[in-house]
C-alpha cells in the first residue's frame, strides 16, 4: 500500500532552498562591491611601474602619489556619515563605485603629475566611502538573515585584487599601453557593477560608522537598557587606551598589506629584476594566499582564539618576508610575500571584531585609522626607499608587520567561543559591528583592504 505524504514535510523543502537562494543571491551582490574595491584598486597599482616611468618620477614622487590617495580616504570618514543619512548605503555604494571606474581612464589619460594627484586624491575619497558603504550592506544581510557573511565577503576582496593582478600580467603579453589596460577594467568594473545593482539593499537605516542602530531597540527592555547604557559609559571610560592599541595594531597592519599591493611590483622589476610578465605575480602571490587563509580563518580562530591568530600571523608576515630580503632574488621574494598574505589574512579582521567589543567609538576609530594606514601607509616606504632603496623599504614592511603582534599584546581578547562583553553587540548602539555568533569571526565592522 503507498505512503500517504506528510504534508508537512513540503513546507521546509518549499520554502527554506528558497531562502536560502535569496541570502546567497543578496551575499552575491555585496561580494560583487568587495571584489569590485579589491579589483579597481589593484589594478592602478600594478601598472606603478609605468605610471613612473611616463611622469619621470623616484621613490619619493610615487611615494607622494600613494600619500595623496591616503589623504582623499582620511578626508572621506568625516564626510561618510552624513551621506549615509542623505543617500542611503546603496546609493552611496553605486555612486562611490562608478567614481572608482572613472578613475581609471582618468588616470590613463592624465597629462600631468599634478593632474595625476588629484585623479588619486578623487579615487582615495571615492574609496573610503565604498569601503564603509559596502560594509554596511553587509552589516544590513546579516541582520535580515540572522547568518554570517562578512567572513566570506572579506574573501572576495583579495579575490578582487588576485583578478586585477592576472589581468594586468596577461595584458602586459597583449599590449604595454596603460590606457587599453584600464579601459578593459573599466568595463569589467561596470558589468560587475551592473550585476550587483538590483540585489543591493535599499534599507536607508543601515548605521554608518559610530552611528547607533536604532532598529530594534524600542523592543528591549528597561533592565536591558540600563544595563547597556551603563556598560557602554563603563567601556567609554576605559576603551581609550585599547582602542589606541587597537589602532596602532590596524595601522602596522594595513601597512603591510597595501606596501605589498602597492610595493611589490616595483620590488621585483627593481631589485630582483624580474620581467614586466613576471612582476604582477608579486600581488597575485599574496592575494592567493589571503583567499584561502581568509576561507579558513574563522576555523583557526574558533580552535585558537583570536589572540593567538594576531600573534602567530604577524609574526609568519615579518618573519617570512625579512628572510626573503636577506636571500634576495625573485623567487625568495615571492615565497616571503606569500608569508604575508598568509600571515596577515586573518589579523585585521580579528582586529575589527576586537574594536567593536570595546564600543562603536573604539571600532570608527580603528576603521578610519585602518584604511588611512592602507593607504597612506606605502607613502612613507616610497620615502623610505627615495633615500635608500627598495630593498629597506621592505625592510620597513617587514618591521611593520612584527610590530602588530607587539601592539596586540595590549589587547584582551576573547577566547573561542566566549560571549561578547554586554553590551557589545547592540546594546551600546553599534549595529555595525555586532558579530552573528559567538565565536563565528564574522565582524560586521568595516573591512580592511
Amino acid at each position: 500500500m503507498p505512503r500517504t505524504p506528510v504534508p508537512r514535510t513540503l513546507v521546509p523543502r518549499a520554502l527554506v532552498p528558497r531562502a536560502l537562494d535569496a541570502f546567497r543571491r543578496d551575499q552575491l551582490a555585496i561580494a560583487a562591491l568587495f571584489c569590485f574595491l579589491g579589483f579597481q584598486y589593484a589594478t592602478w597599482v600594478s601598472r606603478l611601474p609605468a605610471l613612473k616611468d611616463r611622469f619621470g618620477l623616484d621613490e619619493t614622487g610615487l611615494g607622494l602619489l600613494l600619500m595623496v590617495c591616503g589623504v582623499g580616504a582620511a578626508v572621506s570618514f568625516p564626510l561618510v556619515a552624513r551621506l549615509m543619512r542623505q543617500l542611503g548605503s546603496r546609493r552611496l555604494a553605486l555612486w562611490s563605485a562608478l567614481a572608482l571606474a572613472a578613475v581609471l581612464p582618468a588616470l590613463s589619460a592624465a597629462g600631468s603629475y599634478p593632474l595625476a594627484l588629484l585623479v588619486v586624491f578623487v579615487d582615495g575619497v571615492a574609496v573610503g566611502c565604498l569601503n564603509v558603504a559596502m560594509n554596511a550592506q553587509g552589516a544590513a544581510l546579516e541582520a535580515r538573515s540572522g547568518r554570517a557573511a562578512m567572513a566570506q565577503l572579506h574573501a572576495t576582496f583579495s579575490a578582487g585584487s588576485l583578478a586585477a593582478a592576472l589581468l594586468a600580467s596577461g595584458m602586459n603579453v597583449v599590449t604595454h599601453t596603460v590606457s587599453a589596460h584600464f579601459a578593459v577594467a573599466a568595463a569589467l568594473l561596470l558589468l560587475l557593477l551592473a550585476a550587483a545593482r538590483p540585489r543591493l539593499s535599499a534599507d536607508e537605516q543601515v548605521p554608518g560608522p559610530g552611528q547607533e542602530e536604532t532598529t530594534g531597540k524600542a523592543e528591549a527592555s528597561e533592565e536591558g537598557a540600563a544595563k547597556g547604557t551603563a556598560g557602554a559609559v563603563r567601556r567609554f571610560a576605559g576603551a581609550s587606551g585599547a582602542a589606541l592599541w587597537l589602532g596602532c595594531a590596524m595601522v602596522f597592519g594595513t601597512v603591510t598589506e597595501g606596501a605589498m599591493n602597492d610595493w611589490s611590483a616595483l620590488y621585483l622589476t627593481a631589485e630582483t629584476g624580474a620581467s614586466g610578465q613576471l612582476a604582477p605575480l608579486g600581488i597575485a602571490v599574496v592575494s592567493v594566499m589571503m583567499v584561502l587563509a581568509r576561507l579558513l580563518g574563522d576555523g583557526w580562530r574558533s580552535r585558537l582564539g583570536d589572540a593567538r591568530v594576531v600573534h602567530v600571523g604577524s609574526v609568519v608576515a615579518g618573519t617570512g618576508l625579512a628572510l626573503a630580503l636577506v636571500a634576495g632574488g625573485t623567487w625568495p621574494a615571492l615565497i616571503g610575500f606569500a608569508c604575508v598574505g598568509l600571515g596577515m589574512a586573518t589579523v585585521t579582521p580579528c582586529l575589527y571584531v576586537a574594536a567593536a567589543a570595546e564600543g562603536p567609538r573604539a571600532l570608527a576609530l580603528v576603521a578610519a585609522m585602518g584604511t588611512t594606514g592602507l593607504l597612506a601607509g606605502p607613502a612613507l616606504i616610497g620615502f623610505v626607499a627615495g633615500r635608500t632603496d627598495l630593498t629597506v623599504g621592505m625592510a620597513v614592511v617587514a618591521a611593520s608587520a612584527l610590530l602588530v603582534s607587539v601592539s596586540a599584546r595590549r589587547v584582551t581578547w576573547r577566547r573561542p567561543g566566549e560571549a561578547a562583553p554586554t553590551g557589545a553587540d547592540g546594546d551600546d548602539g553599534d549595529g555595525a559591528g555586532t558579530e552573528t555568533g559567538a565565536g563565528t569571526g564574522a565582524g560586521t565592522g568595516p573591512v580592511e583592504m
